[in-house]
């Protein structure tokens, strides 16, 4: 009876966080905090998760990342069968008249692997209990009580219109680069379009996946398969004067795609990076890639079905991540543009140190937990927005403080090494605690 008596007092004093954001960093940190013994609930406005997914993105991820989603799954195995080596690195231009490439440099230890968006985020989800979700509610507020030791969230059910309230001993806020919940303690930080302006224009990323499942022998995948060899295996990045695109093959016979254009920043109608495009910006686009990027991927880019378009930001590297018992992750802690294949690591390495720290700390020293989680990550995210950014401004032929504008007919040696995605801060590795 005392055993029962004692087990029953535990599971009361079980410590409850709310997650706000159901994507790959909500999913991340729900299963690092039910790994530290928590409870969570994921407040998330989509209506479903998005299984089977046409559409979407590829990310790469890096080694450790992929331990560490492994240790979160009951069959580590899957994360194997969703996704393909990239062992190679490469950056290449087009040569005269558009025909072939000149390899500019090629790191053939990259060790990455490449999973669809969409693919990751379900074998996340699957591996998580169903009802700590709460689909199609939208986040609305928050309060923290006055002896800052619990928070209110209030969402609507969007099905029904009516508004609900949760208490949790910890919000996280996992709601992106646009995060409501980091505009309540930071309200006059602005996000950068692209890093910087050049005169009135900056720069999008036009995203998709072409699906070629049975169609491997089309003209155009075998023309993709002659002028991309190594796909399969390889992070291609194609550069041209003041852009450029990066390509890579997915498992399932898809291959993802990314081209980084200039233009004026788009005006966002809804809380998205994600621009909602239309038929003509998609005809345009069709045509400026025939101008700029090789015939076969500019044919791949023609082929794909719902293109997308990304307006490309980032910030400055944020002092504090964490107020009393509200945490940022992912993207809302460290909006990061997409250059060096990072943000998805990033917000997985967030969680798994949050959790690490919560558990070694436990509930009642939540505040020092928050702290040392603060004191891990910011040295290591700081540095790798500020490397992403700069590796994106060179690729785009932006200019830098110490570095004049990449010019593909003068660079050096030098610099095109410098392009190498190894070159990014703690690229092997990041630290996981204090030690």
């Amino acid at each position: 009876m005392s055993d029962l008596r004692e087990k029953m007092s535990e599971e009361k004093r079980k410590a409850k966080a709310i997650i706000v954001g159901g994507s790959i960093a909500g999913l991340s940190c729900a299963h690092a905090l039910i790994s530290a013994g928590w409870d969570v609930l994921v407040l998330e406005k989509s209506s479903a998760p998005p299984k089977g997914s046409p559409t979407g993105a590829g990310v790469g991820l890096d080694n450790q990342t992929l331990q560490i989603i492994e240790s979160w799954l009951p069959k580590p195995q899957l994360l194997q069968e969703i996704t393909l080596p990239l062992t190679i690195d490469q950056n290449q231009t087009k040569v005269g008249g558009g025909k072939g490439s000149r390899i500019l440099t090629r790191d053939e230890n990259f060790n990455f692997r490449a999973a669809h968006w969409a693919d990751l985020h379900g074998l996340l989800y699957d591996a998580l209990p169903p009802e700590i979700f709460f689909w199609g509610h939208k986040y609305l507020s928050f309060c923290i009580s006055e002896d800052k030791a619990t928070v209110n969230v209030k969402a609507k059910v969007l099905q029904t219109e009516e508004s609900i309230e949760i208490n949790g001993d910890l919000l996280v806020a996992a709601d992106g680069c646009l995060s409501s919940i980091r505009k309540t303690f930071l309200p006059d930080l602005k996000l950068r379009f692209a890093a910087v302006k050049t005169g009135d224009y900056c720069y999008c990323a036009w995203r998709g996946v072409l699906e070629f499942s049975g169609n491997e022998s089309s003209e155009t995948i075998s023309c993709i398969r002659k002028a991309y060899p190594d796909l399969g295996k390889c992070l291609y990045f194609d550069l041209s004067a003041k852009a450029h695109s990066v390509f890579y093959e997915l498992i399932g016979e898809r291959l993802n795609w990314i081209w980084y254009v200039h233009q004026p920043e788009p005006d966002l109608k809804r809380n998205s990076v994600t621009v909602k495009v239309s038929s003509d910006m998609i005809k345009n686009m069709h045509q400026e890639a025939e101008k700029v990027c090789v015939p076969e991927l500019a044919k791949a880019v023609k082929d794909t079905k719902e293109p997308f378009m990304n307006v490309i930001y980032d910030c400055d590297p944020l002092e504090h991540i964490f107020w009393y018992n509200v945490v940022l992750i992912g993207d809302a802690a460290h909006p990061t543009t997409p250059h060096c294949v990072r943000s998805t690591n990033m917000s997985i390495l967030d969680a798994a140190v949050l959790g690490k720290c919560i558990k070694k700390w436990g509930a009642e020293n939540l505040a020092s937990a928050l702290k040392e989680y603060q004191n891990i990550r910011l040295p290591v995210t700081s540095k790798q927005v500020l490397h992403s950014r700069r590796v994106g401004r060179i690729k785009q032929g932006l200019a830098l403080p110490d570095h004049k504008p990449f010019d593909l007919k003068t660079a050096s040696p030098e610099d095109f090494e410098e392009l190498q995605q190894k070159n990014m801060p703690f690229f092997a590795s990041a630290p996981l605690s204090v030690d």
